[in-house]
């Protein structure tokens, strides 16, 4: 099932010929606002799957493009992104350390909306092409081998990032928490449409150039070791998100005026904008780009603001 959030957060399941407002079946989950609504559907799924299911194929379905899309996991609890695990197209000797860090559900956003990178002396903006696993049970200290049992859902995440930040070796929060820095979406793909999300093609697109290329078979800690990693040091609960991470490689600038697509396999595609009122520009090389070419910086900024 795809489950999306729609116009003024009405809840959809996706079907073949548009979106069916499904809202009114879930009325009596107790919640405050769209984010705790949508944790409290996933925790209690089992108890709606059917009418959902049923309430999809009776329609009347809204095409997609009549509706404004907004992001499915609005307000999570936890956002918490894996660092550095993708072995990079099988090019690094071993596999780093597990390692992550958290950031704010504030920074959501969804599918159409812009991400503004802020008047702060960051070297470069990237935004990294991830598989986001949304958590469908409570998952306390969770061995490997059970990690897919607490697993909802998969969706698009691009996870900004504000790099160079001072000081040196403090800057994750500042670097990626800013307001817009989690684009998420369209839809929430349910666990039983996704048949091997180890095997899964991802795609990032600046301005139709195609950045990022790749494949989730390449991640250095695979889905279980992550989910038992980080449920070791802290559990997650329904609908909080766990972002797998990226092959840096293919890492360029965000600019003003750039449109962004992101599609893992079977995802959707998540189309963003980028605005910057102070118009920086960075040539658009990638990592791999500037490693060929002996540099192991990211390509400097050109013009604007912190231009050195």
């Amino acid at each position: 099932m795809k489950l999306m959030h729609f116009n003024d957060f009405r809840l959809g399941v996706l079907t073949d010929t548009g979106v069916v407002d499904v809202t009114d079946l879930i009325a009596d989950i107790p919640h405050t606002n769209p984010g705790d609504r949508m944790s409290g559907l996933i925790a209690r799924f089992d108890d709606y799957r059917g009418k959902l299911e049923a309430a999809a194929k009776a329609g009347p379905a809204i095409p997609v493009s009549d509706v404004r899309i907004r992001p499915p996991t609005p307000r999570p609890g936890n956002i918490a992104c894996m660092a550095v695990n993708y072995m990079e197209n099988g090019t690094l000797p071993a596999a780093p350390p597990p390692n992550a860090f958290h950031k704010a559900a504030n920074a959501i956003i969804g599918n159409g909306d812009t991400m503004v990178l802020p008047d702060a002396p960051a070297t470069i903006f990237e935004g990294e092409a991830e598989l986001a696993l949304v958590i469908g049970k409570r998952a306390c200290k969770v061995p490997a081998e059970k990690a897919f049992e607490h697993i909802f859902g998969y969706m698009n995440f691009i996870d900004g990032s504000a790099r160079g930040l001072p000081p040196e070796r403090n800057v994750f929060f500042q670097a990626k928490s800013r307001d817009t820095f989690a684009p998420i979406g369209p839809y929430l793909v349910t666990t039983d449409e996704v048949a091997d999300p180890q095997n899964l093609d991802v795609k990032l697109w600046v301005n139709g150039d195609c950045k990022q290329d790749f494949n989730t078979s390449d991640m250095a800690h695979k889905i279980p070791k992550i989910i038992e990693w980080v449920s070791a040091i802290h559990t997650l609960e329904p609908g909080d998100i766990v972002a797998t991470g990226t092959n840096h490689r293919g890492l360029s600038s965000f600019q003003d005026g750039d449109t962004v697509e992101l599609e893992v396999q079977g995802m959707g595609r998540l189309t963003i904008s980028v605005q910057d009122d102070l118009k920086r520009t960075w040539s658009r090389e990638t990592r791999l780009n500037r490693k060929e070419q002996g540099h192991d910086t990211p390509t400097p900024q050109l013009t604007g603001k912190y231009a050195k």
